[in-house]
């Protein structure tokens, strides 16, 4: 294995102790990420790790003066083309402690969800990528080349964690399909596998693993491409209830033996008296399966004259908790937008292998887990994108304070060894010109040079 000085991959202060409080190279240990010769994964990944804070990518990295510092490209992309690397078990792992660790601070009367939702993952430029598909995207009505990103998450209302995702193709819309040299039993050829699925299907499963890996929450959110009896069904049946946004298509709810659309359930549906405006109506109903359900409308924020409608399988909720309970499904939307504006996903690495995009996916989803953990324990107003600049402006730093404080070690270790005259006056005169230093640049030098 070779050997590397552990400044090359420094990261920056404020998160060195949540990476090492999050343990997170013992769970990228514990996924099975080994090498037998060359550097080992955790330089590579902790290297892909902070490269992001450097504000540059991998290839412009290379051609910096710092490039002698680092393995060369091929290393880094085999890493990450690796099709034997079980990145969603690291991935659970972490997930799962991190959610531990926060469920802890949260009060026991604070209700704790999973959310459920996919996203553009887009490579409109690309025409080689491998599960390539064209998509539409329905909040423009235009297509886009890339794959769904069907994503689920743990929130508090305060912290949101990735647990799981899927990059989705399509059978019918498939640009290019599966290499045929992968190995059928590796676990690169496995998330292929399910690349093909359903999103339903999908959802299930991504469920069932956060459950078995120690997950808990009392509701899964959903918006209205999800909330179908079928996928409702299997989620009751696993002990978890549901909220969701309900599409005004060809569904209906029983009501006194009657099947009745969506707008007709409105219309049967009795006022409700809130002190929010907003809500409308509600009413307690089955779907077609015979799940007994909830609906509550609620005016459209934008349209005034139109409503749309929200079901929950939890009937003991009152109509103001159905709204603020699903107000927590917006946490995923700011973990998107982060995503992909901060932490360049779909950016920063432009392989053509289905492999090097569900590793980077899983360490962009590594990267938000650590800052939301970091801006959890925070106790000022920072936000999250605050505090990301920050960790940037910290690492710019990291190379001339590591510079520095060699420099101070060498100049300690020559008057150590000198007279105690010489010494003395090499003592005197290094506190003279540390006492006019910046704070800032006192705080990183070594608590040792700066004793009198």
């Amino acid at each position: 294995m070779i050997a590397h000085p552990p400044e090359l991959n420094q990261l920056p202060h404020e998160l060195k102790s949540a990476f090492l409080e999050l343990n997170i190279l013992k769970y990228l240990r514990q996924a099975g990420f080994r090498k037998r010769f060359g550097f080992s994964s955790t330089y590579l990944f902790q290297l892909v790790f902070v490269l992001l804070f450097h504000q540059k990518n991998w290839f412009r990295l290379l051609e910096s003066n710092k490039s002698e510092s680092f393995p060369g490209k091929d290393a880094v992309y085999r890493f990450l083309n690796h099709t034997g690397f079980a990145w969603r078990r690291f991935l659970t792992l972490l997930g799962t402690a991190t959610l531990k660790k926060v469920d802890a601070l949260t009060s026991v009367d604070r209700d704790s969800v999973f959310i459920v939702d996919d996203s553009m993952f887009e490579r409109n430029r690309s025409k080689m990528v491998e599960l390539l598909a064209r998509f539409k995207d329905h909040a423009t009505g235009t297509y886009y080349k890339g794959f769904r990103m069907l994503t689920m998450g743990w929130s508090d209302g305060h912290t949101f964690l990735p647990l799981d995702f899927a990059l989705l193709s399509s059978g019918k819309s498939a640009i290019n399909g599966v290499k045929e040299n992968i190995d059928k039993r590796s676990h690169g050829y496995k998330r292929r596998q399910e690349a093909l699925l359903p999103a339903p299907e999908v959802i299930v499963s991504i469920l069932d693993r956060a459950l078995k890996a120690g997950a808990t929450a009392s509701y899964v959110l959903m918006d209205s491409w999800f909330t179908h009896a079928p996928l409702i069904g299997q989620i009751v049946a696993r002990g978890l209830d549901v909220i969701g946004m309900v599409k005004n298509d060809n569904k209906r709810f029983l009501v006194q033996g009657r099947k009745l659309s969506l707008k007709e359930l409105y219309a049967a549906a009795s006022p409700v008296e809130s002190k929010k405006r907003g809500i409308l109506r509600s009413i307690q109903t089955e779907l077609a399966s015979g799940i007994p359900v909830r609906v509550v409308f609620v005016r459209h924020r934008t349209k005034k004259s139109e409503w749309l409608a929200i079901l929950t399988t939890d009937l003991a909720l009152t109509v103001e908790d159905i709204i603020r309970i699903y107000a927590i499904r917006w946490d995923i939307e700011v973990f998107f937008k982060c995503a992909k504006s901060l932490l360049r996903l779909q950016k920063e690495f432009q392989g053509r292998s289905y492999d090097l995009l569900i590793s980077h996916t899983t360490i962009v989803f590594s990267r938000y887990m650590l800052l939301a953990w970091q801006h959890r324990q925070s106790t000022d107003a920072r936000s999250f994108g605050g505090l990301f600049y920050l960790l940037c402006d910290e690492v710019g730093t990291i190379d001339w304070v590591v510079a520095l404080q060699q420099l101070l070690n060498l100049i300690n270790e020559v008057v150590q060894r000198a007279g105690k005259r010489i010494s003395a006056l090499f003592q005197r005169q290094l506190q003279q010109w540390i006492a006019v230093l910046p704070s800032y640049i006192k705080a990183c030098l070594p608590i040792s040079c700066c004793e009198s």
